[in-house]
């Protein structure tokens, strides 16, 4: 700091100039002091945050769950007990009920699919109110190949190939996850799709593929 004497000021001047700007300095210093104290404590706060991480919470699907073609759907009559009844959804989709017969459900929520009960009960019955739960949501899935242990298993909705690639006791000597064939009848007609499982294998997050009742999971030999 330059400090330039003043007639009749002389060296008190100077003295009294340079502690005022000391003061100053000190004044600014302290945010100064208490912005880089604030920085520290983000960035280690950071770095535990990266060493502490666990996997996110996964998310439930925002979409109510649809009817499919295996599952058990109990039926429960408000005013006529009688009726009461549980049935599982045939491969066609549909069910067979007194009074109306046969009405789809699978595609549907349950929601939907009691309201629609309640629409077709109305010219049938006083009182039409129907509660519709779902019993149990089973998938049949045949899981075949270069695998350990195949079988014909029984999954609970919701089930991943993966998943039931692993129940069958994970792939033999011979397996690979490379060409995955998924077997699927739809619309009367089987259809084939092949799946590279490896790098969920690898922990790459990838989309998850669920298994559907009837359902036939082969795992190729590997050429190599």
């Amino acid at each position: 700091m330059n400090c330039k004497l003043i007639e009749n000021g002389g060296r008190g001047s100077c003295d009294t100039a340079a502690r005022r700007a000391a003061a100053g300095l000190l004044r600014i210093g302290r945010p100064v002091t208490c912005i880089a104290a604030a920085l520290a404590l983000l960035l280690c706060s950071s770095c535990q945050t990266e060493q502490g991480a666990s996997f996110p919470e996964q998310r439930t699907a925002s979409t109510p769950v649809r009817l499919s073609p295996g599952d058990v759907i109990k039926l429960s009559f408000t005013a006529t007990p009688d009726l009461n009844q549980s049935q599982k959804i045939r491969a066609d989709g549909k069910v067979s009920l007194p009074l109306v017969g046969e009405v789809t459900a699978a595609g549907k929520t349950l929601g939907e699919f009691q309201s629609e009960l309640i629409r077709l009960y109305e010219p049938q019955l006083k009182n039409a109110e129907v509660v519709v739960t779902l019993e149990s949501a089973v998938a049949q899935v045949v899981v075949s190949g270069a695998v350990a242990k195949p079988a014909k298993l029984l999954f609970e909705r919701p089930t991943t190939v993966f998943q039931a690639i692993m129940e069958a006791g994970g792939l033999n000597e011979y397996g690979s996850f490379k060409n995955v064939h998924v077997i699927r009848l739809i619309g009367g007609r089987q259809r084939t799709q092949i799946l590279d499982l490896r790098p969920t294998l690898s922990g790459q997050a990838t989309p998850p593929f669920y298994v559907k009742d009837g359902d036939v999971i082969y795992v190729p030999p590997s050429p190599f």
